[in-house]
């Protein structure tokens, strides 16, 4: 996704949100190198839900060579004709492929000038490009950081109705090790994203 340069009004607990939907764009995006391995061995959480998870992922990529996630990668996500997992909201909600969920996220990405990169051939609606993009408008890297409520509305529309149930089947999928840790990762913060929305005004 094209990207303008980050607003420095955004707060701290706001960054902190973006980075993880980040993190989590990053790593669902393709295999993590020994870079990305290193620095995700180096995270360390607290006695949340969450942060349970995120000690049971440094844990995981602390013993996972670039190899070995390349391998499970490729098992979950590509396979031969077809991974195990199809992480597209069109699948999750329809059942096929670059249904109507699509459609309506490209318009509202148009709506917000939210553009493909030109070397991207992902349908927008796998869980990757909806990570990065609400990462995005939480710290204005499109524009200008979006408010709660636009927040919401993008996250109620593109993400909670599927998200969860992806990270949930991801984090029991037979070929994941690594990606089950993200997927507890992923369940935990959708949840309490979903949860903090409901306190917002409509």
């Amino acid at each position: 996704m094209s990207a303008a340069q980050t607003s420095p009004t955004v707060s701290e607990e706001d960054r902190l949100r973006a980075d993880l939907y980040n993190f989590l764009g990053l790593i669902l995006s393709a295999p993590p190198d020994e870079f990305l391995l290193a620095q995700t061995a180096g995270l360390s959480g607290d006695d949340t839900e969450l942060g349970q998870a995120i000690t049971r992922l440094a844990g995981c990529a602390a013993t996972t060579t670039p190899q070995q996630a390349e391998r499970e990668f490729n098992k979950l996500f590509i396979g031969l004709g077809r991974g195990e997992l199809l992480p597209y909201a069109s699948f999750y909600l329809t059942g096929f492929l670059h249904e109507k969920p699509l459609a309506v996220l490209r318009s509202d990405l148009a709506a917000r000038r939210i553009e493909r990169a030109p070397n991207v051939y992902e349908p927008e609606d796998n869980i990757a490009t909806l990570m990065e993009v609400m990462g995005g408008l939480i710290v204005g890297r499109f524009s200008t950081p979006s408010s709660l409520e636009d927040q919401k509305l993008f996250f109620n529309r593109h993400i909670a109705p599927w998200a969860g149930h992806f990270y949930a089947d991801l984090e029991t999928a037979t070929s994941a090790m690594l990606y089950s840790a993200v997927g507890s990762v992923g369940k935990a913060f959708m949840q309490i994203e979903r949860d903090a929305f409901r306190l917002t005004p409509a």
